[in-house]
């Protein structure tokens, strides 16, 4: 067996393992997500352990010192597997750490991604409570006194940023309530960090830049799987020039229907408001196939957002994300920009999942 069979291997398992859990959870009983619960800061900001899944989720664009623009992501997972809760030994498969990063490089044409699959055994890997501080291995994403740092590095790229927040926390949904059905059993406990301003050092094939930007945190956790008829969903974390934010999503059914909609919305300095289904809507322009797994993916969009009619285009098309070794999942996750009659007026991230195979959430 040579080395590389040998380091995979675990790999695999735990790729494998975390399917399973996936899968297998919606028979295992966790805690509800119930409407009217409130998120307490900083607390809220750390691991919710109980729950059956949790990430904290960082995209942006960046720029380096000869104006050469790019996008990355960051993502790190917990998973609750219920298996061997009851087993003393600090080994046991209790929760799983699962990680993705990326670089959207249009120099390289396509993606640059890596990803990261363990056991939560300390100092190894693991997500604290009370505060932001998830680690896989030398990769990490952590809260320091006043701001975020993500710590990522693989053979082709490397990360080390700084993330500095700009205002508070921002609740989606009724409060920090996300609904994801019309059965509101289906839903997340969520809050966004919008315009993160970021500075840090990126290498890509041996280069090493100093860039700025500005990036933008997801957090969420939950004990539901997909709604049933689900095939996947589509979702936008956009930071606009004025200041403001948004964020959208749909949950598509095999068809490519909506089953459900919902967004928050800032504009300038004004207040976050929650949108309702009727104000969110997803038109799917331009498709894109993809060389390696022929997923068909509408990498342009139309939106209409709040009577308002909006355009997505990417920063590049190929930018699908392969985590089959970690989470099981194919989906295209990656850097655009958002415009209206035709001027740019944003930019963030599109995620799309469940074009090629339905995504085992």
């Amino acid at each position: 067996m040579s080395a590389g069979d040998r380091a995979g291997r675990p790999r695999r398992w735990l790729a494998l393992l975390a399917l399973a859990c996936l899968v297998a959870g919606a028979r295992a009983e966790y805690p509800p997500v119930v409407p009217g619960t409130e998120l307490v800061f900083p607390a809220d900001t750390g691991a919710h352990p109980d729950y059956r899944t949790e990430w904290w989720y960082v995209t942006g664009w960046v720029t380096d010192e000869a104006g050469d623009e790019r996008g990355f992501q960051v993502t790190f997972f917990r998973v609750r597997t219920r298996i061997g809760e009851d087993n003393p030994s600090r080994f046991a498969p209790r929760q799983l750490i699962l990680a993705h990063a990326a670089l959207a490089d249009p120099a390289e044409g396509r993606l640059l991604h890596a990803e990261r699959a363990e056991r939560a055994v300390a100092p190894l890997a693991g997500a604290a409570t009370e505060r932001t501080h998830a680690w896989a291995g030398e990769w990490s994403l952590e809260w320091r006194d006043d701001h975020y740092r993500g710590r990522v590095a693989d053979d082709r790229f490397a990360f080390d940023l700084r993330f500095d927040p700009f205002g508070p926390p921002t609740l989606n949904g009724r409060t920090g309530f996300s609904q994801k059905a019309p059965d509101p059993k289906h839903a997340s406990y969520y809050y966004s960090r919008p315009q993160l301003a970021v500075r840090g050092t990126l290498r890509v094939d041996g280069a090493t830049h100093q860039v700025s930007g500005r990036a933008w945190l997801d957090h969420e956790w939950s004990s539901q799987i997909m709604p049933e008829g689900a095939q996947g969903w589509d979702w936008i974390g956009i930071n606009l020039h004025d200041g403001g934010a948004l964020m959208a999503f749909r949950m598509r059914d095999a068809a490519g229907a909506a089953m459900w909609s919902a967004g928050t919305l800032r504009e300038g300095g004004g207040v976050p408001r929650a949108l309702a289904s009727a104000e969110v809507e997803f038109i799917p322009g331009r498709r894109w196939r993809s060389p390696r797994t022929s997923a068909d993916y509408p990498v342009e969009w139309e939106l209409r957002i709040a009577g308002r009619r909006l355009r997505l285009q990417p920063l590049m098309d190929d930018q699908e994300l392969d985590s089959r070794r970690s989470t099981g999942a194919v989906y295209w996750e990656g850097a655009v920009r958002l415009l209206e009659d035709g001027r740019e007026i944003g930019r963030g991230y599109l995620e799309m999942t469940g074009y090629g195979e339905r995504l085992r959430m």
